[in-house]
């Protein structure tokens, strides 16, 4: 079949429009293609662009991971002053503490430490915890806190044949 205008040697229409396939404008027919077959799409490459050694690219990562590292270094620095700063508040506060609780015995208690003093030395400096508060008539809490402020003359050890006895002796 043959259209008409056919046999025009320039192949034109009577109204001057190209029928040919060689002329027909590429955007007519991108515009039903899909937009990857389009001739202005551009394809993204997967070849290498760049050819680095191993050395090239540890250096690269280095460069760029050496902020991040020193701000790293900078807060493991910052929090080993303050657990250094936190441990030293501590000791200050238990030596404070320690202060505090230590207390001087009141007149009835030195009179009572002196008391268990020449009781332990008349004993032979050594003697059962559980006898000299017998024979002082005191509370187990009352020999307690008279034995707590005693230590700077009196040391506890527990007794060799029953370790839940303890031993007083002098110092």
């Amino acid at each position: 079949m043959v259209r008409p205008g056919s046999d025009h040697p320039d192949r034109k229409t009577p109204r001057g429009v190209d029928y040919s396939m060689e002329v027909v404008d590429t955007a007519q027919i991108n515009s039903f293609a899909p937009i990857a077959a389009q001739t202005n799409f551009v394809q993204t490459s997967e070849e290498a662009v760049f050819i680095l050694t191993s050395g090239q690219l540890h250096e690269i990562i280095r460069q760029a991971t050496a902020p991040i590292m020193q701000e790293l270094q900078d807060l493991r620095t910052s929090q080993e002053a303050d657990i250094e700063r936190l441990a030293l508040d501590i000791a200050h506060d238990r030596q404070r503490l320690a202060k505090l609780e230590k207390t001087e015995p009141q007149p009835l208690q030195r009179d009572r430490g002196e008391i268990l003093c020449a009781l332990i030395a008349a004993n032979g400096g050594k003697m059962l915890a559980k006898d000299a508060r017998q024979k002082m008539h005191l509370s187990r809490s009352r020999f307690s806190e008279l034995l707590s402020s005693m230590n700077d003359y009196i040391d506890t050890k527990p007794y060799h044949l029953n370790k839940s006895a303890k031993i007083l002796v002098l110092k």
